[in-house]
């Protein structure tokens, strides 16, 4: 069984990648789902997390309050490192798990893991593939003014604060330019996706 690590920076369409992929009934690990489910209440991480920054970010219904802890970490290098310190260690655990649970059940074989922070985490040696989906800047910060309301400035912010496309290219195996359609992505993923299931 391959095992593809699926990354790309913010408004890429590294979703959109994942979808097509799912639909092409390749299973996918979804690390956001996995960091999601580590720092739900009761869990150790929420735990940890609570302590350090606070009950004011537990909302009423006592669950963080995600985009309150955002903001919070966005602005803020050290805290940020602080949460990464509590959250990354657990979904890194917790993908494993998952890539284990597949290797002994399942016989595809391609499995997804779909993380956009799969190179700044240091987990490409869980992967014998990085799938790096990319996109023109311009077309990135469109993308982010639409979807999210932001200004050109903050949009522009938000892809300077991610480690560059250039950098990133550093660590890929395959790059996917998705500045085109939804077709062109599908055909040049599951030109991929052919190669690595013909090993």
């Amino acid at each position: 069984m391959k095992v593809i690590g699926l990354t790309g920076g913010i408004a890429t369409g590294k979703s959109t990648a994942s979808s097509i992929i799912k639909n092409l009934g390749i299973p996918v690990i979804d690390a956001d789902l996995v960091a999601r489910a580590i720092v739900k209440p009761k869990q150790e991480a929420f735990f940890e997390i609570v302590e350090y920054f606070g009950e004011e970010i537990v909302q009423q219904d006592g669950t963080l309050d995600r985009k309150k802890l955002g903001n919070i970490v966005f602005s803020n290098e050290d805290k940020l490192k602080k949460l990464n310190e509590i959250t990354h260690k657990r979904i890194i655990d917790e993908i494993t798990n998952k890539i284990n649970m597949y290797r002994k059940l399942s016989t595809d074989p391609v499995i997804i893991i779909d993380a956009a922070l799969l190179i700044e985490m240091n987990i490409g040696y869980l992967v014998n593939e990085i799938w790096l989906v990319i996109a023109d800047e311009k077309i990135q910060i469109h993308r982010i003014m639409d979807r999210d309301g932001f200004s050109f400035e903050d949009a522009k912010k938000r892809i300077d604060a991610q480690m560059s496309t250039e950098e990133k290219k550093k660590y890929a195996h395959v790059v996917l330019d998705n500045s085109g359609s939804i077709e062109d992505l599908t055909n040049k993923i599951q030109k991929e996706l052919k190669r690595v299931s013909e090993y």
